[in-house]
């Protein structure tokens, strides 16, 4: 099937999910071979991370591609093929394969999809941002966004775009996030 992709614009948000949603992103194991494979797609394939959470069973991030390269599903799917190298290499267990997925040589690691949405300006980028960062509460993981260590929060902190206390568990049930959903 061929799926349409926004090729407009240079800052996206993307939702990638694991196999069945089996939580092993924010395992040490799963934390450390994400960081490696998007480090090393970086050198070859460079894009900026605006922002990222972690959550056990996807990821969230916001990236900012080169202004002569739009090609972000070649990078996502760098991203997965790489983690899923070094997820395995290291032992780490594979899901349940199905026989499409071994017809076509594909490990149990990653949704065979993506979402994505391209940020229109800086106002969606900020609504893109906050509903990322307040990710790890809608999905009652923590009760302050400030709580979770896996995400670019308490930099945006830092530059001032956020106090501390934002983000608590009575904040995101508003309808401002509804299309990302």
């Amino acid at each position: 099937m061929k799926y349409r992709r926004s090729k407009v614009g240079r800052t996206y948000f993307f939702t990638i999910v694991t196999h069945q949603r089996r939580p092993i992103l924010t395992t040490q194991l799963g934390r450390s071979c994400l960081r490696t494979a998007i480090k090393s797609i970086q050198k070859g394939h460079p894009f900026d991370i605006a922002a990222i959470v972690l959550l056990p069973d996807h990821i969230h991030t916001i990236w900012t591609l080169p202004i002569i390269d739009s090609d972000y599903s070649t990078r996502i799917r760098l991203v997965k093929s790489k983690f899923t190298k070094l997820w395995l290499s290291s032992h780490g267990q594979e899901g349940i394969t199905s026989t499409s997925r071994e017809s076509k040589n594909e490990k149990a690691i990653w949704q065979r999809r993506f979402y994505e949405h391209t940020c229109r300006d800086e106002l969606d980028m900020k609504r893109c941002v906050d509903y990322l960062h307040v990710n790890p509460v809608k999905h009652r993981l923590v009760e302050k966004v400030k709580e979770w260590p896996w995400s670019t929060f308490h930099r945006y902190v830092k530059l001032g775009e956020y106090s501390m206390d934002w983000g608590n568990s009575s904040h995101w049930y508003g309808d401002e996030f509804k299309n990302l959903e």
